[in-house]
């Protein structure tokens, strides 16, 4: 179509425990459970990221990676200033906290998304959009450049859905 303009977007897949950020269009996916992926856009420069954190709470200081929700939500942040972003122009989606059976005594996934509300809150992020709880995981897709995602729910995460773009070896 005349006067069309389309943009080339690469695909990340984002692995538990990570943080991605990129001013460029980028098709980020992950694969939640009972873990949290949280979404930053930034409305005025059209860019964001992703988070993927398994914990609400880091328990020791020497522990801070951002396998930790109240580790990773204020590193997405900072990542996304450091970029020019500013946080009053962004906006924020959590995925996952799913309850992962009957074993999940501690409700880790209800902590994850409790951790993520709270710092976005006190940041003053607003929440435009949220697919947590429940008892099915989830795949994830976030455009980081028009802020829209697509969510695909699952009975059943298989290890395949952690890592989608690994080949596979056959035995001959």
């Amino acid at each position: 179509m005349p006067g069309t303009h389309e943009i080339e977007v690469f695909k990340y897949h984002l692995q538990r425990g990570y943080i991605f950020t990129s001013t460029e269009p980028v098709m980020v996916t992950t694969v939640v459970g009972s873990c949290v992926a949280v979404c930053l856009y930034d409305r005025r420069l059209k860019c964001g990221g992703m988070n993927h954190f398994l914990y609400p709470k880091a328990g020791r200081r020497d522990r801070t990676t951002p396998q930790f929700g109240n580790v990773a939500v204020p590193a997405l942040i900072r990542m996304m200033v450091s970029q020019g972003s500013r946080v009053e122009d962004m906006e924020a989606q959590i995925f996952g906290g799913a309850t992962t059976g009957p074993r999940d005594r501690r409700d880790m996934g209800s902590r994850n998304v409790k951790i993520a509300r709270k710092i976005l809150k006190k940041k003053g992020i607003p929440i435009v959009s949220e697919d947590v709880g429940g008892i099915k995981g989830r795949r994830v897709l976030f455009h980081t450049f028009t802020n829209e995602s697509m969510v695909m729910k699952t009975s059943k995460v298989r290890r395949g859905d952690f890592y989608p773009y690994r080949e596979r070896l056959t035995a001959s």
